[in-house]
């Protein structure tokens, strides 16, 4: 059994908020926006930066909720963007990874960071068997190639051989077929 499929005890404490129990590997995303706004967990009335994300699940079937951008995450996200202001923040590529020695008060906790390198885009192809199913699935999910390309590159005769193998995956239609109606002599 692996990290992806075994369930982090922290699962049972259900945030809205993302966390180092959802991040199972760093992890590429994509802002769509950062929004200040006051504690969901309604533990605080604290505001904080919030980055929400352009992709919808962090795994098929598990929604991406939205990340507390901390003092520390911020100023990377900051420094990714080149400006201090979160509506400067949109569409911004960044990896999310575990970070196990963060000081939360006296004690060292896990926790989320940002990278601050800018995540690079891999090449797609047919070779990678899993990356290339799970690209043949949000294909087929999506009906476009939108979201896996700004995962990815792919040469455009690997994008044309994905959609064509995603085409072939689905049995062609059949004209529903009746019983020859019984003529009235």
């Amino acid at each position: 059994m692996t990290d992806d499929t075994k369930t982090h005890y922290r699962k049972a404490f259900d945030s809205p908020y993302l966390s180092s129990a959802d991040i199972t590997e760093p992890t590429v995303l994509t802002v769509q926006r950062v929004t200040l706004e006051i504690d969901r967990t309604k533990k605080t009335k604290d505001h904080f930066n919030t980055a929400w994300f352009a992709e919808r699940e962090l795994r098929p079937g598990e929604k991406l909720k939205p990340m507390i951008l901390n003092a520390t995450n911020s100023k990377t996200m900051a420094a990714l963007a080149g400006s201090k202001f979160i509506d400067d923040w949109q569409n911004l590529r960044i990896t999310v990874y575990v970070d196990g020695s963060v000081r939360f008060g006296k004690e060292t906790v896990e926790g989320l960071r940002i990278s601050p390198h800018a995540p690079e885009k891999r090449s797609l192809t047919p070779g990678m068997v899993k990356a290339w199913a799970n690209a043949k699935n949000a294909f087929k999910r999506d009906g476009n190639l939108r979201q896996v390309l700004a995962h990815v590159d792919m040469s455009p005769e690997h994008q044309t051989q994905l959609m064509n193998e995603c085409q072939a995956d689905v049995p062609p239609r059949t004209e529903p077929t009746f019983p020859p109606a019984e003529t009235a002599q």
